[in-house]
């Protein structure tokens, strides 16, 4: 996830460097360069949670001493995906943000 992040936020230098040139704050890129992820990774997590618990619970289901897995155990999971996510991208968005914008737009 670091080395997708690296690679789209490269390739979004000269949008990050007109945006801050025009007035966006550093709060709006981050969020312009984080939003795109972020959905991704929820996307992934309602398809994933379903299809991990109903494995889980078949496969459990064949020891002797057979236990539930609950809603709690997911979330907690989903919770901490999204945190690592967020971590992830939120430091090379911010590294993006804080850039000098004349140097992005002088490349060209």
């Amino acid at each position: 996830m670091i080395g997708l992040s690296a690679y789209n936020i490269l390739q979004r230098t000269k949008e990050v460097g007109i945006r801050k040139v025009l007035g966006a704050s550093t709060q709006n890129v981050v969020y312009i360069l984080s939003k795109d992820f972020l959905l991704l990774v929820i996307i992934s997590l309602v398809v994933a949670a379903p299809v991990s618990w109903f494995i889980m619970h078949h496969w459990l289901q064949d020891f002797a001493f057979r236990i539930d897995i609950s809603w709690w155990v997911m979330a907690i999971a989903g919770l901490l995906a999204f945190a690592i996510a967020l971590a992830t991208i939120s430091f090379q968005a911010i590294k993006a943000a804080f850039a000098n914008p004349v140097k992005s737009l002088r490349t060209e």
